[in-house]
């Protein structure tokens, strides 16, 4: 082989979703970089693979760049894999193939297993559109505010959450979303107790909580996208003045910034002009 880095996927869970390619890859090249060098092993074990392993995780990646890039421009190809799955979707990897991009060094793909496509193919979700978010904010006011940015996105959106955090995660996005909007819940896609549901929000919530199995394990969270916004740049205008029509400039803000997504502040300035000089001060928009 030229040597090159290349970057492998592995099992999400059943062994025998690796790639024959991945295989030969992984038994030919000089050196493994691997997340977590001990759950790496088991993997190499189970095929009689024993090619070296070092560990290359977010604590050390930038440390190890350079040594495994020096031992690719040696003429020893690398193999970058991760605990499962594909490298740096939700996992490190980003700095390595970068800085072999930029040295002009080959990077190779071995395509495979990846919890979010598998995911998203099998809850029933739209496809042709999708955005990959990954994990939310484990702070409950920064998962809200990260949310609350989605809110609008009309593509199918997906999340990795964690099992202690799930159940937080489903009642900020049915307190942004809504109740009614459909998630797609796949948990311990290809594993023993391999779980794939879709349901409304509110629906969810509640199956969820009153079943402590669902918050066990990897999960992945397929949220449908939002109905048609307004087009607020050509509507807002005129939605205003309807809604002043019967309500205060204060109420139809409210109403209008909720309907369009626009920040409530700029709503305001809005209804005011249109409203001035019919109808009386209001008080300050807070």
């Amino acid at each position: 082989m030229t040597a090159q880095l290349y970057v492998v996927a592995t099992p999400i869970g059943h062994l025998d979703d690796i790639s024959m390619r991945a295989l030969q890859v992984l038994r030919e090249v000089a050196l493994i970089a691997a997340e977590d060098t001990r759950q790496s092993m088991q993997l190499l074990k189970h095929f009689n693979i024993n090619t070296p392993l070092t560990a290359c995780h977010d604590h050390n990646e930038s440390l190890k760049t350079e040594a495994i890039l020096q031992q690719i421009q040696a003429g020893e190809s690398v193999a970058l894999i991760s605990d499962a799955g594909t490298p740096l979707i939700s996992d490190p990897g980003y700095r390595l193939v970068s800085a072999a991009q930029q040295a002009g060094i080959r990077v190779t793909p071995i395509p495979g297993a990846c919890a979010a496509v598998a995911a998203l193919s099998a809850v029933g979700l739209p496809s042709d559109r999708f955005t990959f978010i990954g994990f939310l904010p484990a702070k409950a006011l920064a998962r809200l505010k990260a949310l609350q940015d989605l809110q609008h996105r009309q593509e199918t959106l997906i999340f990795y959450e964690a099992p202690h955090r799930v159940l937080d995660t489903l009642q900020a996005m049915n307190e942004v979303f809504g109740a009614t909007r459909q998630v797609g819940f796949a948990r311990e896609i290809t594993k023993t107790f391999e779980t794939i549901v879709k349901k409304p929000l509110h629906d969810l919530i509640n199956w969820v909580s009153h079943d402590l199995n669902q918050q066990k394990g990897e999960i992945v969270l397929v949220v449908s996208g939002a109905s048609e916004p307004i087009p607020v740049d050509q509507d807002i205008d005129s939605l205003l003045k309807r809604l002043l029509q019967d309500l205060s400039v204060k109420s139809a803000t409210q109403l209008a910034a909720e309907l369009t997504g626009m920040k409530k502040k700029l709503v305001y300035q809005k209804a005011l002009a249109i409203a001035q000089p019919t109808t009386s001060c209001e008080p300050d928009e807070q």
